[in-house]
């Protein structure tokens, strides 16, 4: 069972929260994965939603490719969410830590993401800490990333339809990192 930590109201009226759990088992409209460019979801949380959501997920990302190509990191591909409680899974391609420009190819991953849930009329949606896993992005530097893009997309975007978003955090030391970030950035309990 996921437990949600902390959660905020923006002055833009959306709410943003830190859950600890799985990102595969939460209800919302989309959840993002954190993919490659291939959207071969292999390892870390891809292959998660990839085995949790069933084959359609790969052979829809594999369609996916095949018609558009490679994945960018501004323009993340969806497809459906499978036997996920979500309708939907948003593809999108973090950065590599060490690979250069890596704190602009997260702000583009976030920033379509969160685009693509609007074009897709999601209320709500989930992501995960893009890029901290097997990416090796440092957790800090991300959750001052994450909250400033998702605070900032809704500050330029004010019509959007999406009024939750989730960040699922899996592993404690994560959340202990995005908490810190979470208290340095908006203040509330650690």
């Amino acid at each position: 069972m996921n437990s949600s930590l902390v959660e905020r109201t923006l002055p833009t009226g959306q709410t943003i929260q830190i859950v600890q759990g799985d990102i595969t088992i939460e209800d919302v409209d989309a959840i993002v994965n954190a993919a490659n460019e291939f959207l071969q979801h292999g390892g870390g949380v891809a292959r998660t939603i990839s085995k949790q959501g069933g084959s359609a997920i790969q052979n829809e990302s594999d369609a996916w490719v095949r018609e558009h190509g490679r994945v960018a990191h501004a323009a993340p591909a969806w497809t459906s969410g499978g036997h996920l409680p979500a309708k939907f899974v948003i593809h999108a391609v973090g950065p590599v830590w060490g690979e250069g420009d890596e704190d602009k190819k997260l702000e583009s991953a976030v920033t379509g993401s969160l685009r693509l849930a609007d074009e897709l009329k999601c209320v709500s949606v989930a992501l995960p800490a893009i890029s901290t896993g097997i990416y090796s992005f440092p957790k800090d530097r991300a959750a001052g990333i994450i909250f400033a893009t998702i605070e900032n997309y809704f500050v330029e975007n004010s019509s959007s339809g999406v009024k939750t978003v989730k960040l699922i955090l899996y592993d404690q030391p994560t959340v202990d990192v995005f908490r810190r970030c979470w208290w340095d950035r908006w203040g509330g309990e650690l």
